[in-house]
């Protein structure tokens, strides 16, 4: 994905920082939901009392801010709350002026960069938290931005832009800064002592939730872990933090930030396209999608495919159809629409450029067999489409049928309600866990594919240095997109619900999700099989349902200690004893599980607090996983008075190895446990492989 961003820890291991309607999608509008609303005469209990989560903060760690976005407008709002007690950060193009009474706050970090990279190169960025990249101002638009009116990308998805908790304040920590060497398009570069630096000043400025899509290529133990170490010291104020899961699918046990203290976020699809047709020369219509501005003026033109069209002393390898840089003869492209296959060192704006450079007039971009049917809507820099893996063949065989092939590209548009929705995004990055194979990674998801939000005048829709274009909002995609649509609804609980702890903040997400999509199906992943909680988690996260969750799962800041005595973690409390014998990390008192190489049979514990109705009973139904058997005890529970909790023993064994075998991911069988008051779903995925 193009939208993520490296990191470099201090160490010099390498991680990387991952990349309207979504909100009205997962049932919010304004930061309210109508169902709440409904309730509200019989419950009290709206999200309304959220305030749109005013006297929240939220930190971004992240790239920075264009403060001048109509997006981050304080008009109308309150004074700063009383809390919070940070500084607004002076630097080259940025003073206190551009703070505000929605943008409270702002930093940079870059002492890790440079003492690695030596001085900034300030023709590349700014010194200062300003945004010249665009990720940092779309990701906390997404989460807080201001109502604006009359918005749309590059002319596609027009309407009204909010975050989903419009009246929350931000706070900017600019971590993250150009690669050196490196084109715009690749990104940025964030160093763990940078981030270190940030997250422990948030904690003493006052934030209430973090919002962080950065994270690794590949995972590393906690130890080693900048993120997840600067994570568990935020827990340790009750500030929820809400991770990106990473861009690095579709692939098994590619997930970062799999710590039990994080909120780790997958990324899905809305119900919005923006369908962009090609027409074939043999009258075959094909539905691409693009948010490029630009237009053909013929009706048709010739059509080849990249592989065919390479510059003389190219090998034709499986990389020949990529489009990479300079592999493209001018002699054979000029005029013409290329096909171009995902895949290969370039990205998908960098073929659409090399196109152009070779003098072609169109650009189709066709998936893999991996990226299924997930079409990224990239604002590309001539008239383009991107279209599946199944079209993709098509139109090579239409090429190959006629000595003539032609095709066009038809000017695009936006379309709402498409379905099915969601989807799992190809990109997002998979469980199993492979740091702690007992704790069921990701959590939940959430809109990554396809957003639209604010965007730096200080960058181009492209990041691409190649475009002179400037846009105040830009559509975009990744697990990036995914992390601030939780953060916000983290931030719309946080409001309504101020005591609780970060830990019951996600139970009441995760049990609350949902698993069907807009045509009542189990939601699938790109290419439309059947997905599973290594790609979804708890499911699809739904605002509504979390701000009455009934039970939540709640864990203290000493669990997670005695978690990482239990996995052999003690470098990170040195003022904490470990005891001689601690919980097995299965104990951990999560809102998911997930058992590893199970021999023959295991009994966990888990604890329900009661959020919901003073006096209230609970049954338990169960789906066990293939081939193996779940109990429950006690079945029922009987709460007589909120906050009361209640323990039960989950007792998984196998039953047959054979079938349990048979499964999605060849390992790993899935289920299901839930508790039922005849108002509160309260579900729970589970995850169990055989040794």
């Amino acid at each position: 994905m193009d939208e993520v961003v490296s990191v470099f820890p201090s160490q010099r291991k390498k991680h990387t920082l991952h990349t309207t309607r979504s909100w009205e999608f997962v049932g919010l509008e304004n930061g309210l939901v109508r169902e709440q609303l409904k309730k509200q005469k019989k419950t009290g209990n709206s999200l309304e009392k959220a305030r749109y989560g005013d006297q929240i903060i939220v930190g971004m760690v992240d790239n920075g801010v264009w403060p001048e976005s109509k997006s981050f407008s304080d008009e109308g709002m309150g004074p700063i709350p009383k809390s919070w007690k940070g500084i607004c950060q002076t630097g080259v193009a940025f003073n206190s002026s551009h703070c505000n009474r929605k943008l409270i706050g702002a930093r940079y970090y870059l002492k890790g960069y440079e003492s690695d990279n030596g001085p900034l190169n300030t023709t590349t960025d700014y010194r200062s938290p300003r945004d010249k990249d665009g990720h940092g101002t779309h990701t906390a638009s997404t989460v807080a931005g201001r109502r604006v009116h009359n918005v749309s990308a590059l002319g596609y998805a027009p309407g009204t832009a909010s975050g989903g908790a419009p009246l929350a304040r931000l706070a900017i920590y600019k971590v993250c800064w150009p690669i050196p060497g490196q084109t715009k398009v690749k990104g940025n570069t964030c160093y763990e002592e940078d981030m270190l630096a940030a997250i422990d000043d948030a904690i003493a400025d006052g934030v209430h939730v973090l919002s962080i899509s950065i994270g690794t290529s590949k995972p590393f133990t906690y130890a080693e872990d900048g993120i997840a170490i600067g994570a568990l010291h935020a827990t340790k104020n009750n500030i929820v933090v809400a991770c990106s899961a990473g861009n690095s699918g579709p692939a098994p046990s590619t997930l970062s930030n799999p710590a039990p203290w994080i909120i780790t976020v997958g990324a899905s699809s809305v119900d919005r396209a923006f369908v962009t047709p090609l027409v074939l020369g043999n009258g075959m219509k094909l539905m691409g999608q693009s948010v490029t501005p630009y237009k053909l003026k013929k009706k048709m033109y010739p059509l080849v495919f990249a592989a065919d069209v390479l510059v003389p002393g190219v090998p034709k390898n499986n990389t020949a159809a990529n489009c990479n840089f300079g592999s493209l003869d001018p002699k054979k492209v000029k005029g013409k629409i290329v096909l171009c296959l995902r895949g290969g060192i370039a990205l998908r704006i960098e073929k659409g450029i090399e196109v152009k450079r070779a003098g072609g007039i169109g650009f189709i971009l066709g998936n893999t067999p991996e990226n299924g049917f997930d079409l990224p809507a990239d604002p590309h820099l001539l008239p383009a489409t991107a279209v599946s893996s199944e079209d993709a063949t098509k139109i090579r065989n239409y090429i190959k049928s006629t000595k003539k092939p032609m095709a066009t590209i038809i000017p695009g548009q936006t379309v709402l309600h498409a379905k099915p929705a969601p989807f799992m995004a190809s990109f997002t990055s998979r469980g199993p866990n492979t740091i702690d194979p007992n704790i069921l990674k990701p959590d939940i998801t959430g809109p990554g594919l396809n957003i639209l939000a604010a965007w730096s005048e200080g960058s181009s829709p492209t990041r691409s240095e190649l475009d002179p274009r400037v846009v105040k909002y830009n559509i975009f995609s990744g697990t990036s997109m995914s992390c601030p649509h939780v953060a916000a609804a983290v931030a719309l609980l946080k409001a309504l619900h101020p005591n609780w702890s970060s830990a019951a903040i996600r139970s009441a997400l995760m049990t609350t999700a949902g698993l069907v999509n807009n045509i009542g199906k189990p939601i699938t992943d790109s290419s439309g099989n059947p997905a599973n909680p290594f790609q979804y988690g708890s499911g699809h996260f739904r605002p509504t349902k979390a701000a009455d969750p009934g039970l939540v799962y709640d864990t203290t800041y000493t669990d997670y200690l005695l978690y990482l005595c239990n996995i052999g973690v003690k470098s990170l409390y040195s003022s904490f004893k470990c005891p001689k014998v601690s919980p097995s990390s299965n104990n951990l008192n999560y809102p998911s599980l997930q058992i590893s190489k199970l021999k023959h049979k295991v009994t966990v514990t888990r604890t329900a607090t009661n959020v919901g109705s003073a006096r209230s009973i609970y049954f338990s139904s169960i789906k066990s996983p293939v081939g193996f058997s779940v109990r429950v005890e006690p079945s029922i529970l009987y709460f007589n008075h909120v906050g009361q909790k209640k323990s039960f023993n989950i007792t998984v064994e196998a039953r047959n190895p054979k079938a349990s075998k048979k499964n999605d991911t060849e390992e790993y069988a899935f289920g299901w446990y839930t508790w039922n008051d005849g108002i509160h779903n309260v579900r729970s995925p589970m995850a169990v492989s055989l040794a």
